[in-house]
């Protein structure tokens, strides 16, 4: 089990990772003019305070966005610089976006952006942050319920951010019943699961049912800064991707040596990338 109010933890290195598959698959959908989707059942805050009380209890930022925000990056992630730059524009790295804000920067006028957000403090400040913003529907309710109606999309286009608190057990199951029942729903959307490494069964469960749900071709991504140990918190995170851009394997592949590199905390520092089930 994980305890993880978002306000805690951004610009760690669970974000950055996060933060820079979702940049890339935007990219992809933007490759044609057509409207996407982004629908995103756990939206959090929006964007979070670096200098915040919150952060000053942990400071994982400071191991994770700001090693790299001012470096020189691959190519692959300046997208998801650039936005921070942007955020923080007299140069004093501050403001992080949360997966919303990071969307609505890089989505495109004729795009939709469907957010849910159950938390009554956190869904206040999505609310603000995203009031003026036409494309965008945000909604205090269960990312999970709010799901099985908003598929397919209009748009027929588009990706499902699917990134829960993990605070509960059955979460894990949740998030294997929201993919399977989604992609009967919308067999051409990209789906893409954040999780933590902080209990190998956990991730061994969304593997196992994940590779054997029949499901499209589905790719697993997963960066760790340290050694897996079950018992001192996270020591790395991953993404599943299903239906991912055709370009994304190998973006990562480029990618996450260089992450290691940047970001990993010990000798036994390493990164993941396979498929658990293959593309037709």
């Amino acid at each position: 089990m994980l305890s993880y109010r978002h306000s805690f933890h951004a610009g760690n290195h669970a974000d950055v990772l996060k933060h820079t598959v979702q940049s890339l698959i935007l990219q992809s959908l933007k490759a044609k003019d057509k409207a996407f989707a982004y629908i995103d059942t756990h939206a959090g805050a929006g964007c979070y305070d670096l200098q915040s009380k919150e952060m000053d209890k942990t400071g994982e930022y400071l191991e994770g966005i700001n090693l790299l925000w001012k470096d020189s990056v691959p190519a692959g992630m300046q997208v998801y610089l650039d936005v921070l730059k942007t955020l923080n524009a007299d140069g004093e790295l501050r403001h992080y976006p949360g997966s919303p804000l990071l969307a609505k920067e890089l989505c495109r006028a004729q795009d939709r952006l469907l957010l849910s957000e159950l938390h009554p403090a956190d869904f206040v400040l999505l609310q603000e942050l995203f009031n003026r913003d036409r494309r965008t529907q945000a909604n205090k309710a269960d990312g999970f319920a709010q799901l099985k109606g908003a598929l397919p999309p209009l748009e027929r286009r588009g990706v499902v951010l699917i990134d829960p608190p993990y605070e509960l057990d059955h979460e894990y199951a949740d998030v294997v019943k929201a993919v399977v029942d989604g992609i009967k729903r919308w067999a051409t959307g990209t789906f893409v699961i954040w999780y933590p490494v902080v209990h190998s069964n956990d991730v061994d469960f969304l593997q196992r049912k994940l590779s054997s749900a029949g499901l499209p071709g589905t790719l697993q991504i997963e960066l760790n800064v340290l050694q897996a140990n079950n018992r001192y918190g996270m020591t790395g995170s991953g993404m599943i991707v299903v239906n991912p851009p055709w370009k994304l394997e190998q973006q990562m592949s480029e990618l996450l040596p260089w992450l290691v590199d940047k970001l990993g905390q010990s000798p036994e520092a390493n990164f993941k990338l396979r498929w658990l089930s293959q593309p037709s």
